[in-house]
């Protein structure tokens, strides 16, 4: 059954640019994975970075300051190699000192103060982001406030939207080969099904053969800020290979084992792989065996 797959990151905003100005440079590209102290973006060439930190930049942070934001800041500055002391939400002069330190490396003017702008502290790093474009690229003018910054899923979320009745040829389990933008063959498999409001339909959500990520180590073909169509065949019967013999052949004994009886009266114990319109794949029996059919029958 050929349907297509609908692939999509998870984008939730992050966190609020406070600088205002014309971008100057972008310096990060849709879906990669950012640390701290990493540059998002310039604005009139003054670089903009990325923290971690649940209160938002709301003030400029220099001497003498106090609060949860400073000792976000101080985080910052000692994974980076410019603060050395302790983290006491207190910027006093080993933080003032690594300030200038770090906006020495920067290229900007080394004051001793971060502008609220200068840093937008998102919840959790590293992560995977996105940068709104309708915002941030070369040449917009920001005014400040603007939620810009948006993080993304750990991976894409494959669906396919399907009937009620092909929803019901595909259970759990059920295997799927997707085929990546790039002509990769990505081995998923049905992990659910959720029915859509209007009850005629639904989603059969996909995970990896096996469980995890569908697309693996290569999500970065799915662009992150479309939803991408994938062409998909859902394989409701698998390919199987082997012997072939009637399926009135077959006799089952009363222990369940199942055996076809050989030319001269003889049982060979067999297993079935699978069975349709009257035939059956079996293991256990060598090619060329002649068998009776029906089983029961005294003749070939």
């Amino acid at each position: 059954m050929m349907l297509n797959t609908l692939a999509r990151w998870d984008v939730v905003p992050v966190g609020v640019n406070r600088t205002s100005g014309v971008v100057t440079r972008v310096a990060v590209n849709t879906g990669d994975d950012v640390k701290a102290g990493d540059v998002l973006y310039e604005v009139e060439l003054r670089p903009v970075v990325v923290a971690q930190g649940s209160v938002p930049a709301f003030r400029p942070i220099g001497a003498r300051a106090e609060g949860t934001d400073v000792a976000q800041l101080q985080k910052m500055l000692r994974s980076l190699g410019f603060y050395r002391g302790k983290v006491d939400a207190r910027a006093g002069t080993g933080t003032v000192t690594a300030i200038r330190a770090w906006q020495k490396s920067m290229g900007v003017k080394q004051t001793g103060t971060v502008e609220a702008g200068d840093v937008i502290f998102v919840p959790t790093l590293p992560t995977r982001i996105s940068l709104d474009p309708a915002l941030i690229r070369s040449g917009m003018t920001l005014a400040g406030g603007e939620e810009a910054v948006r993080g993304l899923s750990a991976a894409p979320v494959f669906t396919i939207p399907v009937t009620e009745i092909q929803a019901g040829m595909a259970p759990a389990g059920t295997r799927v080969e997707v085929t990546s933008p790039r002509g990769d063959l990505w081995q998923a498999q049905v992990s659910g099904w959720r029915r859509d409001e209007e009850g005629s339909g639904g989603l059969l959500v996909l995970e990896a053969a096996g469980g995890g990520v569908v697309c693996g180590g290569q999500c970065g073909q799915i662009e992150a800020m479309d939803e991408v169509s994938l062409p998909s065949r859902i394989v409701t019967a698998e390919t199987v290979s082997g012997l072939v013999v009637p399926s009135a052949a077959l006799v089952s004994r009363a222990d369940g084992r199942l055996a076809v009886i050989g030319e001269n009266g003889e049982e060979i114990a067999v297993s079935v792989v699978a069975s349709a319109r009257g035939l059956s794949v079996v293991s256990g029996v060598a090619e060329g065996t002649r068998v009776r059919v029906p089983a029961s029958a005294g003749q070939r």
